[in-house]
């Protein structure tokens, strides 16, 4: 550690370091969906799903799809698909040890984004699945979320970030392609897959 480090350790330090939340921010958490964050999530492709284990270990995992793929059971629930991905199942895993979890949706081109904290358990049940049977690979299992908090985070990150600026977006052929990136990182000696042949591969299991 280095020796002029400061540590942090109780909320009252943190207090004297930052000014009081405004009214506003204080009372800006909800414990059900309001008509504007139904809304929010209606339009939504994508959000990020935080969870922890058992030993408190914690994890963050993408989750997207056409808008309107989260359903909205009622006002404090709402159902996620769990579409095929590597089968590391971290987030399930976690749900079952804890049923914590922590969403964040975003939406293009718009700078606020919303949060929602709550409870999850999965499930396998046929009516829960059958909502999502016109999907190209139907899921095999769910995620309902018990709602807790939800609200609006105000638009200041994505606004330093630049993030819906095409100005600002990397060229994908300046970056490694994933299969390089895990040839360097695994030390495999096979030829990496091109970034052309991972989407087209990608494509087939979408």
């Amino acid at each position: 550690m280095h020796p002029m480090f400061m540590k942090i350790t109780t909320e009252t330090q943190l207090r004297e370091l930052y000014k009081s939340p405004s009214e506003r921010a204080q009372n800006k958490v909800l414990k059900s969906l309001d008509k504007h964050a139904q809304h929010f999530i209606n339009l939504s492709p994508f959000f990020v799903l935080s969870s922890r284990n058992a030993a408190g270990k914690a994890d963050t995992s993408p989750r997207g799809g056409q808008p309107g793929f989260v359903h909205i059971l009622s006002s404090n629930q709402i159902l996620i698909p769990d579409a095929s991905g590597n089968n590391r199942l971290d987030t399930l895993v976690n749900i079952v040890e804890t049923g914590q979890v922590g969403l964040l949706f975003l939406l293009p081109g718009v700078d606020e984004t919303l949060r929602i904290n709550g409870t999850a358990e999965i499930s396998a049940d046929a009516d829960f699945l059958s909502r999502f049977a016109a999907e190209k690979k139907p899921p095999k299992t769910c995620v309902l979320v018990h709602i807790e908090e939800v609200f609006l985070h105000c638009a200041k990150a994505l606004m330093r970030s630049k993030l819906w600026d095409e100005a600002v977006q990397i060229k994908r052929e300046d970056f490694p392609t994933m299969g390089q990136m895990l040839k360097d990182q695994l030390g495999d000696n096979q030829i990496p897959e091109t970034q052309q042949q991972m989407v087209e591969r990608y494509n087939k299991d979408l």
